[in-house]
């Protein structure tokens, strides 16, 4: 906060009450947590279709080897994908140990399922390239990718967000762009 912290002698009862007093913070911060996560667990949510034979072409076509942690976290999103339960997974790693290939695992999944995917970046650079090496990934695959970002013009905009609402277009990769109101999706 730009203040410096205050000091409190050992001894006194300064430190013991700021201790008690952040011991409730925590204990308040863990129930909330816990009922959160209840609510949740009663949640049902869509459960995907299990892998087809397009699914292990696509799977296959990868050009390198997968890493054991990669092999992990595919068949750990693919199963959460499969169960009545709404998914909880952040998938963490360096760059370059494959994520985003895990991430185009689960959206040809979900597209496979008749659901329309969307992929949301943090930059326009990162949007773009997720973007070109999609259409490299799934050319093969007959999967209607479209790019939404301020690198397009309006009017290209304007026809993404049309085949969005349509339903045309199945895997959407953008930035905070895919966040507003003009963009409605069919069945995300």
């Amino acid at each position: 906060s730009g203040t410096p912290p205050k000091l409190n002698k050992l001894g006194t009862g300064a430190w013991e009450k700021i201790k008690e007093k952040t011991k409730k913070k925590v204990k308040d911060i863990a129930r909330d947590l816990i009922l959160l996560y209840s609510k949740r667990r009663k949640e049902q949510g869509f459960a995907f279709s299990p892998d087809s034979f397009l699914q292990h072409e696509l799977e296959a076509s990868f050009l390198y080897e997968d890493t054991p942690d990669q092999m992990k976290a595919t068949a750990e999103v693919k199963a959460d994908m499969e169960s009545q339960r709404p998914m909880d997974r952040l998938i963490c790693g360096d760059v370059g140990f494959g994520k985003t290939e895990v991430a185009f695992r689960a959206a040809f999944k979900a597209i496979l399922s008749g659901k329309q995917v969307c992929l949301l970046c943090p930059t326009t650079v990162l949007a773009k390239q997720h973007y070109e090496v999609a259409l490299e990934r799934f050319k093969d695959f007959g999967v209607n990718i479209v790019h939404l970002s301020r690198l397009n013009t309006d009017k290209n905009n304007k026809e993404i967000t049309e085949q969005i609402k349509d339903g045309k277009a199945d895997f959407v990769i953008g930035t905070h762009k895919v966040l507003s109101k003009t963009v409605q999706f069919k069945n995300l």
